[in-house]
């Protein structure tokens, strides 16, 4: 899916940083791959982002004395939170998150049942199941009869 644009380093640089920006330490590495590799295939159709995505994979890794794929959580966070507005890495962002995030993988992790509107929407299916919150206290106002 366009990965043989990158080395295989720099995708897994990629991965990496993806995992950095929507860090869920109970998520598998799939999601966060195929995340990636969507950046890759937008990258490829787009001769200006692959040349910042490159260079700035390239800047990431010369951020600290190990590469950034070698970073533990808490430094790699650090080093997006320095490169916080590049162009790069908004764009890798505003990929990433569609793709992550559109995962049936993901919604399984998260509970969520998908989307509702090939099925007739949430009304008679259930809408109410959210059994990890707590029921809602309701209660009923008295009326006041009018004089």
């Amino acid at each position: 899916m366009g990965s043989s644009l990158l080395s295989a380093q720099d995708r897994q640089t990629l991965v990496n940083v993806v995992y950095a920006a929507f860090p869920h330490s109970t998520f598998p590495r799939g999601p966060y791959e195929r995340a990636a590799d969507a950046v890759i295939a937008e990258a490829g159709n787009d001769p200006r982002f692959l040349a910042q995505l490159l260079q700035g994979l390239v800047d990431l890794d010369a951020q600290r004395d190990a590469p950034f794929a070698e970073l533990d959580a808490e430094t790699a966070g650090a080093v997006l939170r320095g490169a916080d507005g590049a162009p790069f890495l908004t764009s890798i962002v505003n990929s990433a998150v569609v793709t992550l995030y559109s995962d049936p993988e993901v919604w399984d992790l998260l509970g969520y049942e998908g989307p509702s509107y090939d099925r007739g929407g949430y009304v008679d299916r259930g809408f109410d199941d959210l059994d990890w919150l707590p029921d809602p206290k309701i209660e009923f106002e008295e009326e006041v009869p009018a004089s």
